[in-house]
């Protein structure tokens, strides 16, 4: 797989076209900034390698968390960001960056009620709690998808103003002695190269887990699972750092998903487990606590016989899951079996009725199962940042004028698979594209 990312040391950038900021990559992150640097007045470009905006965010379930929103307290929900941090804190055992939490856990907030005002219509999940958090605070769009918020954030960003330049794949970085990013190369469908001279860049473009070279050596009980994020994630934010001397960090943290149906290729809500749900390995054993997180239970799933477990659920937990609309399209194209009875249970998941654990028993009969695997969604780790998102040396200094967030950098889950929070990625997406957005702005003091 060819990745083309380098970065280009010159003392001047001639190009046709300047601008205050340019972004790479309008998932999330990149049109939460872009929202932001528009609403202040700030000219800014978004360059997007797919032909329409997807990425990460559009794969994801689309749920943002958040501390103290005004929808929160509309439905009398007390929450601060300090226990929202304290969440996080403890679901990564004290490991996640102290001082990302808590920005992040800060700007959430405020973030997602200037996104509500520029017509972002959130709603709060409040029939089930995702593992790890203490309080409602999973935000969604009435859609229930990743691609439904893409759509509402693009559609946004545009009638802020936001120009939005898409199948342009920002290959190079260009910086001079002083490591101030000049500008940016842009590769075209026809294989041309454009420049853009700009003022502030902000690298919201990708994690590294579409880059099976990088997997191997940075996530090796990830190598053989499948990859269920979106092929951008080629580690090109992680390559122009090491070439210009950017410092990374965590790059042992991922997000997993031990609920990826196979074969049909979609992902299943936890919600089903937080319910009452088992997953069974195929000797009819249940193996782990599921409550624990869905993202360690990933390596969880893969450890067992094929890498193949079996979510067993229920009429309640089935009814819950048909509130995604994910969920429903699995179960369209045949991914839910039920079973009438243990022993017609018992040949689904393909051991003897005897076998299977006595838990079962309180989900039915009839039983609902569908067959899952292991998959990796996406990385936690990348550029070091400081807690305005701007991008640090191994000395601890910060680049000028180069910002990353997102799946660009560092995330709040530390170095490994289980302290993965649910919604980390679109919360270090949303949040830290807002603050990144509010740090460009202070290089254009008049509007900032």
């Amino acid at each position: 797989m060819e990745h083309a990312a380098r970065v280009v040391r010159a003392e001047r950038l001639e190009a046709p076209v300047h601008v205050p900021v340019a972004i790479v990559g309008a998932g999330a992150c990149g049109l939460t900034a872009a929202i932001a640097l528009r609403a202040a007045g700030v000219e800014c470009v978004l360059l997007e390698r797919d032909a329409a905006p997807s990425g990460s965010t559009a794969l994801s379930s689309g749920f943002i968390p958040a501390a103290g929103t005004q929808v929160q307290r509309a439905l009398g929900i007390a929450d601060s960001p300090q226990a929202f941090a304290e969440d996080i804190l403890h679901k990564s055992r004290g490991t996640a960056a102290a001082h990302l939490v808590q920005a992040y856990t800060q700007a959430a907030a405020p973030a997602l009620d200037a996104l509500a005002a520029h017509g972002l219509r959130f709603e709060l999940l409040t029939n089930f709690l995702y593992p790890g958090h203490g309080v409602h605070r999973m935000h969604t769009l009435p859609g229930r998808t990743g691609a439904s918020l893409v759509a509402a954030l693009l559609e946004a960003a545009q009638a802020a103003g936001a120009d939005l330049l898409t199948s342009a794949r920002v290959t190079e970085l260009w910086a001079d002695a002083g490591d101030r990013i000049l500008g940016i190369g842009v590769q075209r469908p026809d294989g041309a190269t454009e420049r853009i001279g700009c003022d502030v860049l902000l690298l919201a473009c990708n994690g590294f887990g579409g880059n099976p070279q990088l997997v191997r050596d940075l996530l090796p009980e990830m190598r053989e699972a499948i990859f269920a994020g979106h092929a951008g994630n080629d580690g090109s934010a992680i390559l122009w750092g090491q070439q210009i001397g950017a410092a990374l960090a965590d790059l042992g943290g991922y997000q997993g998903h031990g609920s990826w149906v196979v074969p049909q290729g979609a992902l299943m809500t936890w919600a089903v487990m937080m319910e009452g749900g088992v997953q069974l390995n195929a000797r009819g054993e249940r193996f782990h606590e599921e409550t624990g997180g869905y993202s360690e239970a990933a390596v969880d799933v893969l450890a067992q016989p094929g890498g193949i477990a079996w979510n067993v659920f229920g009429g309640r937990q089935l009814a819950l899951a048909r509130e995604f609309p994910d969920f429903r399209e699995a179960e369209a194209a045949g991914a839910v079996r039920t079973a009438t009875d243990r022993e017609a249970l018992a040949r689904i998941v393909g051991c003897a009725p005897s076998e299977l654990t006595p838990e079962v028993d309180r989900l039915g009969p009839p039983f609902h199962a569908v067959r899952v695997t292991g998959a990796l969604f996406h990385t936690q780790g990348g550029l070091d940042i400081d807690a305005q998102c701007r991008v640090r040396r191994a000395d601890g200094s910060v680049f000028p004028n180069l910002l990353a967030a997102g799946g660009a950098a560092r995330g709040v889950s530390g170095n490994a698979v289980w302290g993965y929070l649910s919604g980390n990625g679109l919360l270090s997406a949303v949040a830290g594209g807002w603050i990144a957005a509010h740090t460009a702005l202070s290089a254009f003091p008049s509007r900032g």
